[in-house]
């Protein structure tokens, strides 16, 4: 599926526009990961989707492809986003947040809930949830132990280092690079700055109270997630008490890509009308 750019407030987003579906599902909006453009979506994690629902790849201002500055709070990237689904013509969508895109996700949630009914977060963590303020230091220190080993450092970031979580990795580097055409451009060190101030004000800001979302909910996450810690689970039933959750054993942050047949069956359930 080819990019294009959606103008938005003067400034030009990236997005990709998979499948259609039945007019009863409504459109899923995804929102990727810190670090990522949307060649970062695992194509057998999206592509399944797709086949039963019109999928709306979203990019980030100033990421990729994407004009602007790049911003550096969960809130600001909330509002472009509502800005773009609008731009789309879409009154009322689904969101998937993989990591910080569930953060950004939550606060769509916040600001507009007239525009959300279900909600997908893996990896993600509320408002002051716990260890998201060392965010930083665990990326830096497992981007330095793959530089050592000379692997991608999402295979550190991302998996487990038993056998299972090793082959995964490996199985998920070969998926990203399938891709050999009109790929999005690369995620500069600056973006990456950016969003890693964006989580560190996150994860200091106060828990916020129980939220009155009256849609459905389903969170995934990895029981051995070091990026997001897995006590971020139930820091999010706090907040949203009658979420559907589901916890993978031998997974860390890339929970969904390496769980993705089980995965992607999940929110089909979830979200088919």
């Amino acid at each position: 599926m080819p990019s294009r750019l959606l103008g938005v407030d003067g400034s030009q987003r990236v997005v990709r526009d998979l499948g259609r579906g039945q007019e009863e599902q409504l459109p899923l909006v995804a929102l990727t990961h810190l670090g990522a453009n949307l060649d970062s979506w695992d194509p057998e994690l999206v592509d399944p989707l797709a086949a039963g629902r019109r999928v709306i790849l979203l990019g980030y201002r100033g990421v990729g492809a994407s004009t602007g500055a790049v911003r550096d709070r969960i809130a600001d990237m909330a509002t472009d986003a509502i800005a773009a689904i609008r731009a789309l013509g879409l009154t009322r969508v689904d969101l998937f947040g993989l990591s910080m895109g569930g953060m950004v996700a939550q606060e769509i949630l916040r600001l507009s809930p007239e525009l959300v009914d279900r909600v997908i977060l893996a990896g993600a963590g509320p408002q002051g949830g716990p260890g998201l303020t060392r965010m930083t230091g665990v990326l830096l220190r497992g981007a330095g132990r793959a530089a050592v080993t000379i692997t991608p450092p999402t295979s550190r970031l991302f998996f487990t280092r038993t056998s299972q979580g090793k082959r995964a990795a490996s199985d998920y580097q070969d998926r990203l690079r399938r891709r050999r055409s009109g790929r999005d451009r690369a995620v500069t060190p600056t973006v990456l700055r950016a969003q890693l101030r964006a989580v560190n004000r996150w994860g200091h800001e106060l828990p916020p109270p129980p939220a009155e979302h009256s849609g459905l909910m389903l969170i995934l996450h990895g029981d051995s997630d070091r990026m997001v810690p897995p006590a971020n689970v139930d820091a999010l039933r706090r907040v949203f008490p009658d979420a559907q959750t589901q916890i993978f054993p031998d997974s860390s942050h890339g929970v969904v890509s390496q769980n993705r047949q089980a995965v992607t069956g999940l929110i089909d359930s979830f979200l088919r009308r």
